[in-house]
């Protein structure tokens, strides 16, 4: 069983790798995207594909912070989510990166839709769509918090791992230094 427990663990490092290796690209790619406009000097189109860099960054960031989760909740902790203070815990720092993001998709969206005014109706669509998630998160959290107060160990069992990792961090920093 320590094999198969040992094998996931290896799966989870291996797949935040890769999502750090694209955040990389994407960074290239909006540092590319963004150079690209400055260069052509500062018009409408510059505009445009400014906005355009700044929306692959976040994609990046997305997908660092994804990275991130993994390594943290599953390789370091390597803890299961089982218990309602976990679950909020990953849920939130997930939903967190994936609002942002889809806020500037909305923001570009609409840069967009200057151009064509019929268009402004999806960056619209999608912004409703983000408050929804805010809403429903919103929620999840609010109606999570009972459940938390059911297990108080679980959630005193999650701090206690926040202190250590955070510790561990330090230690780490202050070796490096």
């Amino acid at each position: 069983m320590k094999a198969v427990h040992f094998l996931f663990t290896a799966v989870h490092a291996l797949m935040a790798l890769l999502f750090a290796l694209v955040s990389l690209a994407l960074l290239w790619i909006a540092i590319s995207k963004g150079w690209g406009a400055l260069i052509q000097g500062f018009d409408g189109d510059s505009t445009l594909h400014m906005v355009e860099a700044m929306g692959v960054l976040a994609a990046a960031v997305v997908a660092l912070q994804i990275s991130q989760t993994v390594v943290e909740e599953e390789v370091v902790r390597d803890a299961s989510i089982a218990g309602p203070t976990r679950v909020r815990r990953f849920l939130s720092r997930f939903l967190v990166v994936v609002v942002v993001a889809l806020a500037i998709e909305a923001l570009i969206a609409t840069f967009k839709g200057q151009e064509s005014p019929g268009n402004l109706i999806y960056s619209a669509a999608l912004m409703v769509g983000v408050g929804a998630m805010l809403f429903g998160w919103g929620m999840f959290v609010h109606l999570n918090r009972s459940a938390e107060e059911l297990e108080p160990e679980a959630l005193h069992e999650a701090t206690q791992e926040d202190v250590e990792v955070s510790a561990d961090a330090e230690a780490s920093t202050d070796a490096g230094r």
